[in-house]
C-alpha cells in the first residue's frame, strides 16, 4: 500500500525543487512559509534529493541540494525548471492511467479535463481511440448507487488484521479502485467515524432502508489508516536503514537525530502481528523498546516460522 504521507512528502517536494530554482537566493524561512516546512523537515528532503540525478550519474549529472546558513540553494537540477517532455510510451501511460482513473465514476474533473488535452496532443485526428474498462467486483455497483441515493448499508466485514469478522452500518460515500482493489468509504456507525473498506473483504451486503444526508465535503478516496481506542501501540527504535518505515507507516515521531541516524518512533496497528511481521521484518536494524503485547507476538512468530522450518526439514520435535 501506497503511504498518504509518501505521497504527501513526494508532492511537496515535486513543488518545491522548482521554485526554489526558479526564485535563487530564496531564504529557509519562505521556503517554509510557502510549502508548509519547518527547517529540520526541509533539511531532510533536501538530503534525500542531494546528489539524485539522470542516468550516467556522473558529478554533471547529479544535483546539489543544501542549506547555506539561511539560504536554500539547489543546483544542476535545470530539468525541475523546464516543461516536461513525455515520450510517446509515457504520455499513453498516463492517458491510460487517467482512463481507468474515470472509468471508476469518482475521478475529479480536473484530471477529466487533463485527460482530454493530452489525447488531443497525441491523437488530433482520432476519435475514441483507447478504451480503458476497470473489472469490478458485483458490491462496487450497488455500494455506488447507495452512496448516490444516501441509503446505509448493512456490511458483515472481515478485516484484514486479526481476521476478524464484525456487523457493522456504514453510510457510503465513494467506491474508487486503488492498487488493484476495490474501496468504499464512508461514515462507520461503529466506529463512529470514517472509515476505508476493501469491498472483497465485505462478506454480505444489505440496505438497511435507512437514508442519510450526504455530508457537503467527503474525504478524498484514500487508502489510510485510522487509529482507534483499540490500537495497539508500541515504542521502536529504528536505524538509519529503516527510516524508510517513518513514511510508509502510521506513526508518531519520538525522537530524531536529524542527521540522517536513529530514530523513534510510536507504532499505531490494529493488530499486534502487523507489529511483530514488520520487526522480524527489520532485524537487527530495529529494536523494540516498548510493547508487551507486540513483544509476545513476535516471539510466536518467532515459534511458528521455526517450527514450520523444522517440518519441511524433517527435523525432530
Amino acid at each position: 500500500m501506497s503511504s498518504v504521507r509518501t505521497a504527501s512528502r513526494l508532492n511537496r517536494l515535486l513543488g518545491m525543487l522548482p521554485w526554489v530554482i526558479a526564485h535563487p537566493g530564496t531564504t529557509v524561512e519562505e521556503v517554509c512559509t510557502r510549502f508548509g516546512y519547518d527547517r529540520r523537515t526541509l533539511a531532510a528532503d533536501l538530503n534525500l534529493v542531494f546528489v539524485c540525478g539522470l542516468p550516467g550519474y556522473g558529478p554533471d549529472d547529479l544535483m546539489v541540494a543544501y542549506i547555506d546558513d539561511d539560504e536554500v540553494v539547489v543546483e544542476m537540477a535545470d530539468y525541475f525548471s523546464d516543461p516536461m517532455q513525455l515520450t510517446a510510451p509515457e504520455a499513453l501511460g498516463l492517458i491510460s492511467s487517467g482512463l481507468a482513473m474515470l472509468s471508476t465514476g469518482e475521478a475529479p474533473e480536473a484530471l477529466r479535463r487533463a485527460v482530454d488535452k493530452l489525447a488531443a496532443v497525441m491523437f488530433p485526428d482520432a476519435g475514441d481511440v483507447l478504451t480503458v474498462d476497470l473489472p469490478e467486483p458485483g458490491m462496487a455497483g450497488e455500494l455506488r448507487r447507495a452512496a448516490a441515493d444516501g441509503m446505509v448499508m448493512h456490511l458483515v466485514y472481515t478485516a484484514i488484521a486479526g481476521d476478524r469478522t464484525t456487523e457493522r452500518d456504514i453510510e457510503p460515500w465513494t467506491v474508487f479502485s486503488t492498487l488493484g482493489n476495490w474501496y468504499v468509504t464512508g461514515f462507520c456507525r461503529l466506529a463512529g467515524d470514517a472509515r476505508v473498506f476493501r469491498i472483497d473483504r465485505i462478506r454480505s451486503l444489505r440496505a438497511v432502508g435507512e437514508r442519510f444526508p450526504r455530508p457537503a465535503e467527503t474525504p478524498p478516496p484514500l487508502v489510510s489508516y485510522n487509529r482507534g481506542d483499540d490500537d495497539v501501540v508500541c515504542v521502536i527504535r529504528l536505524g538509519s536503514r529503516a527510516r524508510w518505515v517513518t513514511d510508509y507507516y502510521p506513526v508518531d515521531v519520538v525522537e530524531d537525530s536529524g542527521d540522517g541516524g536513529p530514530v523513534t518512533i510510536r507504532f499505531f496497528a490494529g493488530d499486534a502481528s502487523v507489529a511483530a511481521r514488520l520487526l522480524l521484518r527489520l532485524g537487527g536494524d530495529a529494536e523494540l523498546l516498548e510493547g508487551d503485547e507486540v513483544a509476545a507476538a513476535v516471539a510466536d512468530l518467532r515459534r511458528r516460522i521455526l517450527a514450520r522450518y523444522q517440518t519441511l526439514r524433517g527435523d525432530p520435535e
